[in-house]
């Protein structure tokens, strides 16, 4: 071969690379840092395989910092991120200042009409679907069975605060490092008030009347939080108020809790490899008490794109391989149906494989039991059930958290505690012009 020939042949080979190197887009995806995004990072090669011109970059982030980080990103335009991962509080408010980009074109293979109406209703506006569930929640109880029996007890399915309260006590012993009940305490609107408006709803407690007034020096949530308390402070692990999701998951899994009100979406790993109580956990509603409302929560992780990003086609491309009827199969095919995510489809509630899964029924029952637009006993100006879909809301539920987790912590009375989310909620209301 020619000296000339060997040029013209590397020249066409680095022609080439060059070529495939500049068809190959890079997308940025922020991620929570729980067992199903992680599980997804698990599965990339089905991905890789079928869109080999599209790299993924992942940013994987705690919860509290994640909101942080996506918030910030997509007020300032900042074109961090190509895919966000976000809740069912910030699509509607999002959407509505048009800083999401819509996905009605998504290819007809994704299927919108499978989407549940409670899931697919709250990430819609105008219209316009503003990003793909990737799993839906509620809440329910999972308790350990054979604590329960030992303790001569029967968990109904549908059980009243007072049961739980009967059932902590009779499971807790401490010497054993054994606690009848781990509820979330970390400070955050999206950890320990998540849990606690939701289970406000259920003592007839509201954030705010019909005239925007905040409710905290109210007998309802007296009640929620003195209730929450004794509790946690009678029959929880130590330390509660640093305890968000994944610890509270850790102290279930190792044993140490007899009973975890939290997400639905914890049934796949309570029951999971990682449990040493697998064969020995229970499900039930979330609790109630009496008025009509049970303390149970409407959410869903959802991925979306920022208004802002520079690849939205292969954005599209992601949203669609990660939450199509498509990647459950993949999920089940490689680690069974229990642990195919939760709650976005009507198909995976119809499938007979699925309905065998003992946790599947309280999931559907619990999701559908929740109403954004009516979440507590008396009327109220806003949407949200463990949330307020306000913008404000994310400042306000950090604040009001941090006060009742020092509450949980001993820092301050309970009624210290609310007088002080009292007053900082209604300046804040004042300031943003809710209240004249």
């Amino acid at each position: 071969m020619t000296h000339m020939s060997r040029a013209l042949l590397g020249a066409t080979a680095l022609c080439a690379l060059i070529s495939t190197a500049s068809a190959e887009t890079t997308i940025t995806v922020a991620t929570v840092n729980n067992g199903d995004m992680i599980r997804m990072q698990g599965l990339m090669d089905d991905f890789n395989a079928k869109h080999p011109d599209i790299k993924v970059e992942w940013v994987t982030l705690e919860e509290n910092v994640l909101r942080q980080n996506v918030t910030t990103d997509i007020a300032t335009k900042g074109g961090q991120y190509d895919v966000l991962t976000i809740g069912t509080y910030e699509v509607p408010i999002w959407g509505k200042q048009g800083w999401l980009v819509s996905l009605n074109d998504l290819p007809a293979d994704y299927d919108i009409d499978d989407l549940l109406p409670a899931i697919r209703g709250g990430l819609t506006v105008d219209g316009n679907l503003y990003a793909s569930p990737f799993y839906g929640e509620s809440s329910m109880v999972m308790y350990r069975t054979d604590l329960m029996a030992a303790a001569g007890l029967t968990m109904p399915d549908a059980p009243t605060w007072a049961d739980i309260e009967k059932a902590a006590a009779a499971m807790t012993d401490k010497s054993k490092e054994q606690y009848g009940i781990c509820l979330r305490g970390k400070a955050g609107w999206g950890e320990n008030m998540a849990f606690l408006t939701a289970m406000s709803n259920s003592f007839g407690a509201r954030w705010f009347d019909e005239n925007w007034v905040p409710q905290f020096d109210q007998p309802e949530w007296k009640a929620t939080l003195d209730t929450y308390l004794n509790l946690m402070n009678n029959y929880g692990p130590p330390g509660a108020s640093n305890n968000g999701f994944n610890e509270n998951l850790t102290l279930f899994q190792q044993g140490k809790c007899g009973m975890w009100i939290d997400a639905t979406v914890a049934a796949s790993f309570v029951t999971g490899k990682d449990s040493t109580v697998a064969d020995k956990v229970g499900f039930a509603l979330a609790p109630d008490n009496g008025l009509g409302k049970r303390g149970n929560w409407l959410w869903a992780w959802s991925l979306a794109i920022p208004a802002g990003s520079q690849k939205v086609e292969a954005a599209k491309t992601f949203i669609n391989w990660a939450t199509n009827k498509d990647y459950l199969a993949l999920v089940a095919s490689k680690e069974g149906w229990a642990n195919v995510p939760p709650g976005t489809r009507t198909s995976l509630y119809a499938n007979p494989e699925y309905a065998k899964i003992p946790f599947a029924k309280y999931t559907i029952d619990s999701i559908n039991a929740a109403d954004p637009n009516n979440p507590t006993v008396k009327p109220v100006p806003y949407v949200g059930v463990q949330f307020v879909a306000i913008p404000e809301f994310q400042g306000l539920g950090t604040t009001v958290g941090q006060e009742f987790s020092a509450a949980l912590a001993g820092q301050k009375s309970a009624d210290e505690a609310r007088a002080a989310a009292q007053e900082a909620v209604m300046a804040e209301m004042k300031n943003a012009g809710y209240i004249k």
